[in-house]
């Protein structure tokens, strides 16, 4: 089988996954979640999840609640993203954003569904107890990554920065937090459920970082192509602060810079590398996350 079909048969099962949990009722706010998880998206995340997870060794039925939970945490916080009191977008993936389709009320607390739901999910998950101590570390990672010294920590530098005060240093700190923190603990969950050994979660976790760096400048090329003007004050982006053709050369670094950290601890899997080539894949803004 290619590695686009294996892929794809991951992405479905994590789809087929996230209607299950996301089908317990027909409230309000759980059509609201559906709406803002299956309005489209590629499952980068959840994918790194599977593919790491399973280079380990551990099989999918096992890996499934975790990566679905981390892509419950990742809608979660688009929809917060999205609210004019953030990044104050009206579209997401071509479509209306939560709060425009269902106004900002129902959508912050459909975000905040969303994000204690993943971790009812994370506790529910089912391990041997060979595992109980791995999947009680994965839950505590993903509870920092995702938190104040995590992606919520990368939220507040992004709204608090403002390019004309930012530094290199400012700048890769906040993407690594805001973009590159759930992409880090998505690849390391996979491996620390497969009892991967320090070197190599160690490698793993390099990988993320580069992914996550090399993630967030794609996002800010195809942003910079897009003529669309926002009113508030512009926010630190990759592309203001290097030019167009540094930011193409540096996406090009991080990605390379991914692939070296598994092989240089002969982590052969034939699907992250792919997943972090797909990266240097510059197609329209509709295509991003």
């Amino acid at each position: 089988m290619k590695i686009e079909e294996k892929l794809f048969q991951k992405k479905k099962s994590i789809d087929d996954e996230l209607g299950r949990i996301l089908s317990q009722e027909d409230s309000l706010l759980f059509q609201v979640m559906r709406y803002a998880v299956f309005s489209g998206g590629k499952r980068f995340r959840p994918l790194l999840t599977l593919c790491s997870g399973e280079f380990f060794g551990v099989g999918l039925e096992v890996l499934l609640p975790f990566a679905s939970a981390l892509e419950l945490i990742h809608n979660y916080s688009l929809i917060h993203d999205d609210l004019p009191s953030m990044d104050d977008d009206d579209f997401r993936r071509g479509k209306p954003s939560c709060h425009k389709m269902y106004g900002e009320d129902i959508a912050l607390l459909a975000g905040d569904s969303l994000l204690t739901l993943a971790f009812e999910v994370l506790a529910q998950a089912p391990v041997e107890e060979e595992l109980l101590a791995q999947k009680e570390q994965v839950i505590k990672e993903i509870s920092h990554f995702a938190g104040v010294r995590g992606m919520i920590g990368g939220q507040l530098m992004d709204i608090t920065l403002t390019s004309g005060e930012i530094t290199e240093e400012d700048l890769h700190e906040l993407i690594l937090k805001k973009t590159g923190a759930l992409i880090i603990v998505s690849v390391k969950t996979g491996a620390a459920l497969g009892q991967a050994s320090p070197s190599h979660l160690e490698a793993v976790v390099e990988y993320g970082r580069n992914i996550g760096l090399a993630f967030q400048i794609r996002d800010d090329i195809l942003d910079s192509n897009q003529e669309v003007q926002k009113e508030h004050l512009p926010r630190p982006n990759y592309v203001s602060f290097f030019g167009i053709a540094e930011a193409k050369r540096r996406l090009k670094n991080f990605v390379e810079g991914s692939k070296r950290a598994l092989d240089e601890a002969n982590l052969e899997s034939e699907e992250l590398h792919y997943l972090a080539m797909k990266l240097l894949e510059l197609k329209d803004k509709d295509e991003k996350e």
